[in-house]
């Protein structure tokens, strides 16, 4: 990086500090992310592209597998998810998984798909990322389930860990499958026909 480009971006930071800098740097990552996956992900590029110094990204993350993390999370943060009331846990789950698909399938697709080499460089798996990334969702269903079984909607003693994280896990792997939006249609199915059989006191009809 030249001297003048130095200078310039010395009298940009001044005007962008603390929060506000750390947004455009973490913005610039994710655009970076998105646009050649982790593969061409590099601490150089975010600092061409936020108009930032190295000093001041390696002042806030020491790696490219820490800013990409921070990246990813700031993003997810962007379109919080809601946990609605609707006074039906079939509804409830509705509302969950629709906004699961539309606000964070295109995070899904980053973190599954362009993250490949990403898990070698730390030596970790897909599952180890996604538990690194995840907030909130655990208490979204909990919230969810609570209610439910207040309600007497669902037997609680049929909410295994496996089958209570169901519902979401299945919306990823058709994500993942089809590297494509879901189909409500498709969301319906996985309520209806999959996740309410297996935790109602009684058999639920097909739709």
């Amino acid at each position: 990086m030249s001297y003048e480009v130095l200078i310039l971006s010395s009298e940009k930071n001044e005007r962008r500090r603390g929060a506000v800098l750390e947004t455009a740097l973490l913005e610039a990552a994710w655009d970076e992310l998105v646009e050649g996956g982790y593969g061409h992900f590099t601490m150089e590029a975010v600092v061409q592209r936020s108009g930032t110094s190295r000093p001041v990204l390696y002042r806030r993350w020491s790696s490219r597998a820490e800013l990409a993390i921070a990246a990813i999370r700031h993003h997810a943060r962007q379109t919080p998810i809601i946990v609605h009331d609707t006074g039906s846990l079939r509804d409830d789950l509705l509302a969950l998984l629709r906004q699961v698909s539309s606000r964070r399938a295109d995070m899904g697709l980053l973190v599954f798909v362009q993250m490949s080499e990403y898990f070698m460089e730390t030596q970790s798996s897909p599952a180890d990322l996604r538990a690194s990334l995840i907030e909130g969702e655990q208490g979204w269903l909990s919230t969810i389930f609570l209610r439910a079984v207040s309600r007497g909607e669902i037997d609680g003693s049929r909410l295994t860990p496996r089958i209570a994280s169901l519902p979401v896990n299945l919306l990823r792997h058709e994500v993942m499958m089809t590297l494509k939006p879901i189909p409500d249609a498709v969301i319906v199915e996985i309520v209806d026909n999959i996740f309410l059989p297996l935790v109602g006191k009684w058999p639920l009809p097909m739709p």
